[in-house]
């Protein structure tokens, strides 16, 4: 019998014989925690792991010989399937690593057998074993941590209306382990996604002793309400955090975890400051309109229109993501007809976002970061350098920087909005250690420790980790900055050349002591691209510019070739002196890495709306000719510039698919009337423009 074993974050789902065509399967009964008679595996029960698990049981099985066969040697290796040709590398201890795909099946091929699967995602890691073989897995890790772990069965106590301040009842359903009479600690997830999809993710807790509380947001599945995003997320997951405590199975203590919107619903309950709750994991959280999305820098973003589509309606709707006319819909003005001439039908919260243009207490309720009573709890936060909601975890970290270590840890990788799940990105390759298998394994001893008490060690782990790009390895630090980084300024100059329009700029590591200034035109009608598929609806991923760049209306400022490995770890803040002819403009800058050959890849960006130079709260209008300063903060990364390239910043005021463009007019983005800017970046002597960056040590 060729007996596989299916372990969900260390829990056993699953045996298998492959010996067998098709192949049996003992799957695991959730209400009892026992394994089921032997069964033939159905097509329907294999697209239910393969949604879960992210591993096709029935592919693997037929196409194990070719595995087997094919997985040789070192290097690069190429297996041609019938389903398409898949590309691995050679790792250490006879592993091979699956590249360019999404949630890579790794191989443990050894002496022309298979004897593991494993496969990394944003929140958790499943392995496909040989009986015999779970040592040379990371399931080794989960047995010597808890070697006699008692799995619990899942019971479903039922679906609640819980009651919020206003009347309105949020639907709610509870999960607690079968046959516990104690109480337990909850861990509380809050979802715009419907609460029953999906839930099998979480029952991993309620296995190990937790209840698990998933509730449908306000306005959401089977939710009251009216669907605002973030906007009652404050005080809603106040209310439930209380209606938690009162139930009988509840010891009173709440962790939440999740990513994203689920995310961004931790910190909002967090800001109420709600004693019951006594643990956060944060996983690619969003933050603050302005400082994340949908206002991005005062701008409006393009970019989430994907995400918007797909929760318009009641239901989630993902397929509303996928579309080929992104193009024609994006041109659509005024923006509020955008809505129902692409759909079909208006999208209330997306007329509220455009009837609010400037920050006021509307955007105020769902900020967050603002709200916050400051109470530390324990926060868990998980983010990666690409991820479109990457500011919203630099305000999360600014809130944790004071915390006593022990109460914060913070794990950044090179990872995207979908998180731990790609070897490559964009024609961009990062190495063997990018993905890591251990986060699922952190979670639970996070909330082991702040949930249930348990004195295991976590909170005497390295409170940062985090990996530097090129130099293709992890690190760790003691907090957020990095400690042992120097603040380096770094100035635009034009070369010598004053007036110059070519973009033929240069970055120094010195004052220019002569003051010059570069010009360029931006045209609404033909607006510079943010190179994302805006399908995919990850809008922050690494790319290559470098035709991009030759565009008239963007400006580079390169350093010379470096002369050793510079490594930069931190945010990015870029100071800028402007004019404009036009009342008001965009400013976007990005952060690149440039080889030798010339090849210009995206690392960090940010933009601003310049009327909003002095605050969101009102438009401060330029006036022509006036030279006034910006301060833009970019997005996270941790890069080795190696010997040979160069550090690179460039300007322009569009970028296509992720904002929407500027009309240059007092009617900013949402204009049927546009003009052309002429924009102007002084620099040198009196007007010192320049990035800011952590230099390691």
């Amino acid at each position: 019998m060729k007996l596989y074993h299916l372990y969900v974050s260390g829990i056993l789902y699953a045996e298998l014989d492959f010996d067998t065509q098709p192949i049996s399967i003992q799957k695991l009964d959730i209400a009892s925690g026992k394994l089921l008679p032997w069964e033939t595996l159905s097509e329907e029960d294999n697209a239910f792991y393969k949604s879960f698990t992210k591993i096709d049981l029935l592919k693997l099985s037929h196409q194990l010989h070719s595995y087997e066969q094919k997985l040789v040697g070192d290097g690069e290796v190429i297996v041609d399937l019938p389903e398409g040709a898949e590309r691995y590398t050679s790792s250490k201890d006879s592993w091979y690593l699956q590249r360019d795909v999404k949630f890579p099946n790794n191989k443990l091929v050894e002496n022309g057998e298979l004897l593991a699967v494993c496969c990394p995602a944003r929140e958790m890691v499943t392995v496909l074993v040989r009986n015999g073989e779970e040592d040379r897995t990371v399931l080794k890790m989960w047995k010597n941590t808890w070697p006699d772990e008692k799995i619990y069965g899942v019971s479903h106590l039922g679906s609640f209306p819980v009651p919020m301040r206003d009347g309105i009842h949020l639907s709610t359903d509870v999960y607690v382990p079968a046959g516990l009479d104690e109480k337990v600690p909850a861990v509380l997830i809050r979802t715009p996604y419907g609460k029953e999809d999906g839930c099998e993710v979480y029952y991993r807790y309620v296995q190990r002793g937790y209840a698990v509380v998933v509730q449908d947001v306000r306005g959401r599945n089977l939710s009251e309400g009216e669907w605002i995003p973030n906007h009652s997320e404050v005080e809603d997951g106040d209310d439930t955090l209380n209606w938690i405590a009162d139930q009988s199975w509840s010891s009173g203590s709440v962790g939440m975890v999740g990513g994203s919107y689920l995310g961004y619903v931790q910190w909002a309950a967090a800001a109420s400051g709600n004693p019951h709750l006594k643990a956060l994991i944060s996983v690619v959280c969003a933050g603050s309109a302005f400082v994340d999305l949908p206002r991005r820098g005062g701008c409006f973003t393009s970019g989430m229109l994907a995400w918007g589509f797909a929760v318009s309606q009641k239901k989630f709707h993902p397929e509303l993501m996928e579309r080929d006319d992104w193009e024609e819909v994006l041109n659509i003005r005024p923006l509020d007809q955008l809505a129902e001439k692409a759909l079909g039908y208006p999208v209330p919260f997306l007329d509220k976002w455009l009837e609010n243009s400037d920050y006021d207490e509307f955007w105020h309720r769902s900020n967050w970061k603002e709200r916050s009573v400051h109470a530390q709890i324990p926060a868990l936060i998980q983010s990666g350098w690409f991820d479109d909601n990457g500011m919203g975890t630099t305000e999360a970290l600014e809130l944790v920087h004071d915390f006593p270590e022990g109460m914060r840890k913070v794990i950044l990788g090179p990872w995207q909005h979908s998180g731990n799940s790609k070897y490559d990105m964009h024609g961009v390759s990062f190495g063997d250690e990018a993905l890591r298998f251990d986060l699922d394994f952190i979670y639970f001893q996070w909330f082991e420790h702040h949930l249930k008490g348990v004195d295991n060690g976590i909170d005497k782990t390295a409170p940062v980790e985090y990996y530097t790009v090129g130099q293709e390895t992890w690190k760790t630090a003691s907090n957020w900055p990095i400690p042992k980084t120097q603040e380096i300024e770094i100035y635009l100059d034009s070369c010598g050349h004053a007036n110059t329009s070519s973009g033929d700029g240069v970055l120094s590591f010195k004052l220019p002591e002569k003051e010059s200034q570069d010009s360029y035109d931006y045209d609404p009608q033909n607006p510079s691209t943010h190179i994302i598929d805006m399908s995919e609806n990850e809008i922050e991923v690494p790319e290559d510019y470098t035709e991009e760049e030759k565009r008239q209306d963007m400006l580079c400022y390169s350093t010379d070739p470096l002369e050793k490995d510079v490594v930069i770890t931190g945010d990015i803040t870029v100071s800028l002196y402007i004019a404009s002819d036009a009342p008001d403009t965009d400013f976007m800058v990005r952060l690149t890495d440039v080889d030798e050959n010339g090849r210009s890849i995206k690392l960090a960006d940010g933009i601003l709306s310049a009327k909003y130079r002095n605050g969101f709260d009102h438009a401060d209008f330029l006036n022509p000719g006036e030279v006034v300063p910006l301060t833009i903060l970019t997005t996270k990364i941790s890069n080795c510039f190696k010997k040979g390239h160069r550090i690179r910043v460039t300007i322009t005021s569009s970028a296509k698919n992720f904002v929407f463009p500027n009309s240059n007019t007092k009617d900013g983005f949402n204009s049927q009337t546009t003009v052309v800017a002429h924009n102007t970046i002084f620099h040198g002597g009196q007007y010192p423009s320049k990035i800011t960056v952590r230099m390691e040590q």
